[in-house]
């Protein structure tokens, strides 16, 4: 939801992704062979010069991953990504120019693909540009068909000081300091064409964003330009390159991808904002939604989501009526049609679940509907009213939150938590097959 009494900058003074590894005889880059690291260190790159590293989910995390970095100027040589496995073989992928501009800034960005990854392998890789090195991380790919993982889910993020987003994420991550990747629900910023903002979003998530891959949700603020007019969200779509959804004008909308025995789907709703969205993109991501979904296979299926499913009553505005929201009268639907077990939904700022729900109704039989909550500080204290469908509530005045999704086998278990740690709500669905 727009928060109208935040202003610009306020809280703080395409790409197909680079060459592969090619599975041919061995890893190889441009014919030679995965060979032994150089005995010698490079000298590090120099403090603030490659920023905002992160990993970014593929189609096939098994399998592959993206690395994303931004510099403060144009590197004069090409840069690469340095991969080493765990014998300490080493090979250099290039990276490959994602520039933009935005906010009246030119983003110097690389982006690298790396494929051809071994499935339940650690790896560590680095930086390398004109005989400099930034430090190794750690890249951990999953079994494909891992039955374990635990994921962080941040609802939205948005802020006028982004101070308590960055205490939610770093004491989230002591506690669970191995989390498998992190998801965060959509409004990651409170206006998407602020490049301020966006910073101090990259600068919360710095640690856990160089060694787990992310997962992104588009909202409706990162669309706002900086007069809180509605546009095409351009930061969002050059800062993630997601997995490819077939459709060149869609791209980075809307993607899916496998981890392990869960298949997840990651929607736009924002298909009512022209401004906001390519032409006929309701249309054609509905008919990628049947596609997707029916040639899914695994256990379990999880629906991400901005808008929520639900309308909910507004106090001392006894016009507006509870029941399902737009967004849900589209896709509740398709839900129960195709059995996804879990939807998460976020943009209302209060943590809500639901239960199961089919045809509107409880029902164990349909999804289970959670309302992720906030973990910005922007919140609307006593702005909603209970909705009849409403199982679980956030204590009241509401918090920051964060939310564990954990699978395991023949179990999902969704935990909520406050920022100190304390569990509110803990839902549970079991299953066989």
């Amino acid at each position: 939801m727009k928060n109208r009494s935040i202003s610009r900058r306020t809280f703080l003074a395409g790409l197909a992704g680079g060459a592969a590894l090619i599975a041919a005889g061995g890893w190889m880059l441009a014919g030679t062979k995965f060979g032994r690291s150089a005995r010698h260190e490079m000298a590090q790159l120099l403090d603030g010069e490659a920023r905002n590293l992160r990993q970014l989910m593929t189609k096939t995390p098994a399998t592959s991953r993206r690395i994303v970095w931004q510099t403060k100027s144009q590197l004069k040589a090409a840069p690469c990504v340095e991969l080493r496995d765990a014998a300490g073989k080493t090979a250099k992928v290039e990276a490959m120019e994602a520039f933009f501009a935005d906010d009246g800034k030119d983003v110097y960005q690389y982006d690298t693909l790396l494929d051809d990854l071994q499935p339940a392998s650690t790896y560590t890789y680095r930086i390398v540009e004109d005989g400099r090195a930034g430090d190794w991380q750690t890249l951990v790919t999953p079994a494909t068909d891992q039955g374990h993982f635990k994921a962080f889910i941040f609802p939205d993020s948005q802020s006028s000081d982004y101070t308590d987003w960055t205490h939610l994420v770093e004491g989230a991550a002591k506690r669970e300091p191995d989390i498998d990747f992190y998801i965060n629900m959509g409004d990651l910023v409170d206006n998407g064409e602020d490049s301020t903002q966006w910073q101090a979003w990259f600068d919360a998530v710095a640690t856990i964003a160089k060694r787990v891959p992310f997962v992104p949700v588009l909202g409706n603020h990162e669309t706002y330009t900086l007069d809180w007019k509605v546009r095409r969200p351009e930061a969002y779509l050059h800062y993630f390159d997601m997995p490819d959804n077939g459709s060149a004008d869609d791209k980075n909308y809307y993607y899916s991808f496998d981890y392990g025995d869960t298949h997840f789907v990651v929607l736009c709703t924002e298909w009512e904002e022209p401004a906001a969205v390519p032409e006929g993109i309701g249309d054609r991501q509905m008919a990628w939604l049947r596609r997707d979904l029916a040639a899914n296979h695994k256990k379990w299926t999880i629906a991400l989501l901005h808008r929520d499913v639900l309308q909910y009553r507004i106090k001392k505005r006894p016009e507006r009526k509870e029941g399902i929201s737009g967004t849900g009268e589209v896709l509740m639907p398709v839900f129960e049609e195709f059995g996804v077990d879990l939807v998460y939904t976020a943009h209302l700022h209060t943590y809500r679940d639901r239960g199961h729900l089919k045809d509107g109704k409880q029902n164990e039989n349909g999804p289970l509907y959670i309302l992720t909550g906030v973990a910005g500080n922007v919140r609307y204290p006593g702005l909603w009213e209970d909705h009849a469908l409403d199982k679980v509530v956030a204590p009241q005045p509401e918090t920051d939150n964060y939310i564990t999704l954990e699978v395991d086998g023949d179990t999902l278990t969704s935990c909520c938590f406050l920022p100190d740690g304390t569990e509110i709500d803990r839902a549970v669905i079991q299953k066989t097959r």
